[in-house]
C-alpha cells in the first residue's frame, strides 16, 4: 500500500529543512492520494519541475516514482506555472511543493528517473 499524499509531503519537508532547502506546500491536495508536483526554484527566475512518473515507470505499488517534466533544461517559472495550472483543471486534487536551491538539488533521491544534470 502507497504512503498516503499528505504523509509523504510531510516526510519530504522534513527532509528538505534537515538539509536546509527551503520548501512548502503550495497547493495543499487530497490527504490520501493526490498526485505531487515538486517545482525546484533555481532563484534566477527558472526552475525545475518533477512529477509523478508514469505508471511504467513505477517500481513498486507503495513506491512513487519522479520525472522531470518540461524538458532537461530550467524552464521559465511561468512555463512551470502554466503546466500545473493545466494539470490543477485535470485534477483539482493534486499537491504542489516548492523548494528554493540554487543548485537545483530535489532530494528526491532514488526515486527520481535519472536523466542527465540531475542531482
Amino acid at each position: 500500500m502507497r504512503v498516503k499524499s499528505e504523509l509523504w509531503v510531510r516526510a519530504y519537508l522534513r527532509r528538505c529543512y534537515a538539509e536546509n532547502v527551503p520548501a512548502a506546500i503550495v497547493r495543499h491536495g487530497d490527504d490520501a492520494a493526490g498526485a505531487i508536483f515538486i517545482c525546484v526554484h533555481l532563484l534566477d527566475g527558472t526552475v525545475r519541475l518533477y512529477g509523478p512518473a508514469p505508471a511504467g515507470f513505477a517500481g513498486s505499488e507503495n513506491e512513487r516514482r519522479w520525472v522531470r517534466l518540461l524538458g532537461s533544461e530550467p524552464v521559465l517559472k511561468a512555463a512551470a506555472e502554466d503546466y500545473l495550472v493545466r494539470q490543477w483543471q485535470f485534477d483539482p486534487d493534486l499537491w504542489i511543493v516548492e523548494i528554493e536551491d540554487r543548485a537545483g538539488r530535489h532530494l528526491l533521491g532514488d526515486q527520481a528517473i535519472k536523466d542527465d544534470g540531475d542531482r
